[in-house]
């Protein structure tokens, strides 16, 4: 088996976190879903690139990342802003019991309403697993400035749920 028939296996694997997170970053399924395809072509096109025995998780967040970046920034010269509106996001649908999935569209829903930074951040740390130093090299960010997205955003969301259960914190 070759090296890319491994890249293959593994990238079908980790679609659907990929997709997660281009949610995070996109705000529009949409948009989630062609920020896959696109890091999908990427890696494939670039699979020399990639080091067996690394992370392929963070060498394809990371890529998406910067595919974005590259994205948002290319809208902006477009459209004269390429902001996206909180209100157009969709939530994340989920497929597990109907609590469970009313819960799950509640907190990415509460995820999305905080801003790109910190939400970016959440993800790949609260539900992602990478550590501090992971998340930051993904989003091309300074170890501090992760640490105190983490804290503002943990902060957030728990005001957000005390919210949503009517309790005053």
């Amino acid at each position: 088996m070759t090296e890319q028939t491994d890249l293959s296996k593994d990238l079908v694997r980790l679609l659907p976190r990929l997709r997660r997170f281009a949610l995070t970053l996109a705000r529009n399924p949409d948009d989630g879903d062609d920020l896959v395809q696109a890091a999908c072509e990427r890696a494939i096109a670039r699979a020399s690139q990639w080091q067996p025995g690394s992370r392929l998780d963070s060498w394809l967040f990371t890529m998406m990342r910067n595919i974005w970046v590259s994205e948002m920034r290319s809208r902006r010269v477009r459209l004269g802003q390429g902001h996206i509106d909180a209100a157009e996001t969709d939530e994340l649908a989920t497929f597990v019991g109907p609590t469970d999935h009313i819960y799950g569209n509640q907190l990415v829903a509460m995820m999305m309403s905080m801003p790109e930074g910190l939400s970016a951040t959440l993800l790949l740390v609260s539900v992602e697993g990478h550590s501090y130093n992971e998340a930051a090299d993904i989003l091309d960010i300074p170890v501090g400035t992760v640490m105190s997205r983490m804290s503002r955003a943990r902060t957030a969301m728990k005001d957000l749920l005390a919210k949503a259960d009517g309790v005053t914190v």
